[in-house]
């Protein structure tokens, strides 16, 4: 079923970096799938940390593209990142330490993680200076 699905707002228009982003939409989909399953914190905990790594490797590649590009908003943008980051850790350690798992929370905690940043950090960038080498 997944929680989001890819809406033309997610879209910054470059398609290297729209495949990147739609990746990342099925990582948090698939998560969002393991942890509504009634299948094993620890393999939902695994996954949380596979999608920390993923969603960092994408973060360093668009901070080493907005350094390179002389990018004016680096600094709030990078400042998203580590927000983003923490909020998925908190998550993470949210669900570790419920007994009760609660699906609407953590729907809306990871919709509102996705679409925020996507909407206007990654607009933003991308409209100012085009793709990044993947």
């Amino acid at each position: 079923m997944g929680l989001l699905h890819w809406e033309s707002r997610y879209s910054v228009g470059i398609d290297a970096v729209d495949h990147e982003h739609r990746e990342l939409v099925e990582l948090v989909n698939r998560l969002y799938d393991k942890a509504t399953m009634q299948g094993s914190k620890d393999a939902v905990l695994d996954f949380f940390g596979d999608l920390f790594k993923a969603v960092s490797a994408h973060f360093a590649l668009e901070e080493r593209f907005m350094r390179e590009r002389g990018y004016d908003q680096l600094s709030q943008h990078k400042n998203d990142h580590e927000r983003l980051l923490d909020e998925i850790r908190d998550i993470m350690e949210d669900f570790d330490a419920s007994d009760h798992f609660e699906e609407r929370i953590l729907a809306q905690r990871l919709d509102a993680w996705f679409s925020r940043h996507f909407e206007t950090h990654d607009a933003r960038l991308h409209n100012a200076l085009g793709t990044h080498p993947e």
